[in-house]
């Protein structure tokens, strides 16, 4: 069923397809900048006149080749969702060109800087976006038609044993992508800074590409296609993405700086799922949250024998983990206690003033437990055969940088906690955290110990949240009051929303981004936080489920069923099939005894 055309007639969708196409082919050809710029050449060699090379292109007019080369393959073959593909490249290509061609003219002085200057023209930006306008028109023009839906019983022809096997190998790859895309996305455009200027739109050029690959594949079918195999091979899954992970250091990403921010996004990673547990799963607003992050640093650098510590005990980090995860786990009993009496925005306030309260006893060091300005340095690196997590490894004839061990422990940690979130979420109490979500008066009729399960989400939800402080101090190595401010527990609370509320890899997804993008965006300098907040409301407008919705939230933020169709034209489609199936009855001839009355 096509949802939606353009303002093109039909006629015209494949010529404006071919154009567009064309035209991407010749914009990464043609030169983007017409000088060099201040800060030194624009890269991927935006300033060379008329490159006739397309095999040594690089970088964004790398990525303009291949839609270019794509679309005009799209253009003429039959291909599932032909509309929805067109359009997502037209929009990745518009992307990446009209950024990388507002970065030059904002630094270069102008519009001559990629029009014309100097007896030299450099028309690569202007000429790419009119190529993405002509695709997304000639795309829109074929119709917008419903995602195509693959079996996963039958793959490629193959059923049966083989078509599991077939599945298997569609996951390995899929799943590989995904690393070569994680890690493409780390260190696209650099680390930034002096050696790096030009990091920020390089990166958000990259993000114009991945955009566009993923929407052209979503407008397949295939990754619906792929999350369901998933589904269907979930052990497999679950092995394979360990895998992957495990591989990221192996990679362009496998260098010191990218293992700790990789590290880092793990840590906010366990604690955003901790988070999902009592605002994703029982709908309790928590805006002081960072603070059972802060309890389980601090009581883990007080008993892992840090040099400023007062209490002088030095325990062995696995038993430090734990108690610090217990004693964070208590002090979220403690807050959630007031929800048996308070809820709602009332109940935000309560966790607000604990995040500050939190904050301020830190601060001022009341009981000689946080040091204060002075914070507490010297924690000793977490150990294991002898081997500090602070130093580099050799593993499979391979150099792996230092920080690396505390890498693999998070991925370890995040697949634990993720395996206790799902097993939550599927159990009794997690059902009827759902329901206390959903309408907390009806769960208390229905005879839901409603004030036991809310304190007990904020038991679980502290005790993860612990365990992850724990983790967070001893791969600094310094304890700081600092870390843990108010904006922290907003991010998280942005990050388990962004990504969508009660699901797993929502959380990651949404810490994931949280964490990144303002680093990537450090170029831009005073516009980072304009430009990260934007794209926070763009994407709260026009996908407000979140990035990877669970069920409930597609059906009540976007009026879809699990399978991405319109509830509307679902029914709209049931009604019509009863009605044919009455038809039916009514014109199917009488039977022997019907007709001898």
């Amino acid at each position: 069923m096509t949802r939606f055309t353009g303002f093109l007639p039909p006629a015209l969708a494949r010529p404006f397809s071919v154009v567009g196409g064309v035209l991407f082919l010749i914009a990464a050809m043609l030169p983007w900048a017409t000088f060099l710029l201040n800060d030194g050449p624009y890269p991927e060699k935006a300033t060379l006149q008329f490159f006739d090379a397309p095999f040594e292109l690089t970088g964004f007019r790398w990525h303009l080749l291949v839609f270019g080369i794509a679309v005009l393959v799209a253009a003429f073959v039959p291909l599932p969702g032909k509309g929805r593909v067109l359009r997502a490249l037209g929009w990745g290509g518009l992307a990446i060109s009209a950024l990388s061609g507002i970065f030059i003219a904002s630094n270069g002085g102008g519009f001559g800087a990629i029009t014309a200057a100097d007896g030299k023209t450099a028309l690569g930006a202007v000429v790419g976006v009119l190529g993405g306008v002509a695709l997304i028109l000639g795309g829109t023009a074929i119709g917008i038609d419903d995602i195509p839906d693959w079996s996963t019983q039958k793959i490629f022809g193959l059923t049966g044993a083989a078509a599991r096997v077939a599945a298997c190998a569609v996951l390995v790859v899929a799943f590989a992508a995904v690393l070569w895309l994680v890690a493409q996305t780390l260190t696209a455009g650099g680390i930034g800074g002096a050696a790096f200027p030009y990091a920020g739109p390089i990166f958000l050029a990259f993000l114009g590409f991945a955009g566009g690959v993923l929407g052209a594949l979503h407008g397949m079918g295939i990754t619906r296609w792929v999350s369901r195999l998933s589904e269907e091979n979930r052990a497999f899954s679950i092995l394979v993405l360990l895998l992957c992970a495990f591989a990221l250091p192996f990679t362009d990403a496998g260098s010191q700086y990218w293992m700790q921010v990789a590290a880092t996004i793990g840590v906010y990673a366990a604690t955003a799922i901790g988070l999902n547990i009592v605002v994703g799963l029982a709908g309790l607003l928590d805006l002081g949250y960072v603070a059972f992050l802060g309890i389980g640093a601090f009581v883990a650098a007080n008993l892992s024998g840090a040099a400023a510590s007062t209490v002088g005990w030095n325990l062995p980090f696995p038993l430090a983990a734990l108690i610090a995860a217990a004693v964070a786990g208590v002090f979220g009993a403690i807050v959630g206690s007031p929800t048996l009496r308070v809820r709602g925005d009332y109940l935000a306030i309560v966790t607000l003033a604990f995040g500050e309260i939190f904050y301020r006893t830190a601060q001022n060091d009341i009981g000689n437990l946080t040091g204060g300005a002075s914070a507490i340095p010297g924690i000793p690196p977490v150990t294991m055969f002898g081997t500090g997590f602070n130093q580099p490894i050799t593993l499979f004839g391979a150099k792996l940088p230092s920080g690396v061990l505390y890498y693999f422990m998070i991925v370890l940690v995040v697949a634990a906690i993720m395996a206790v979130f799902a097993n939550l979420k599927n159990s009794r109490i997690g059902r009827a955290w759902i329901a206390i979500r959903e309408d907390e008066d009806a769960a208390r009729a229905m005879g839901i110990s409603t004030g036991k399960a809310k304190i007990l989400a904020f038991l679980v939800g502290a005790t993860l949240a612990g365990l992850a402080g724990a983790i967070f101090v001893h791969k600094l190595g310094t304890a700081s009051y600092d870390s843990f401010k108010f904006l922290e527990s907003v991010t998280l609370l942005a990050a388990v929303i962004l990504g969508g509320m009660g699901t797993i890899p929502g959380a990651v997804l949404g810490a994931s981004l949280l964490f990144v993008l303002p680093e990537k965006l450090r170029e831009f300098e005073d516009y980072r936080l304009f430009v990260f907040g934007l794209a926070l409301v763009l994407i709260m407008r026009f996908r407000p489920q979140g990035l990877v919705p669970d069920r409930v939230r597609r059906a009540e933020f976007a009026g879809e069923t699990a399978e991405g169709k319109s509830i509307d034209e679902v029914l709209e489609e049931t009604v019509l099939e009863h009605e044919h199936e009455l038809e039916r009855e009514h014109e199917a001839p009488a039977g022997p005894k019907e007709a001898g009355r």
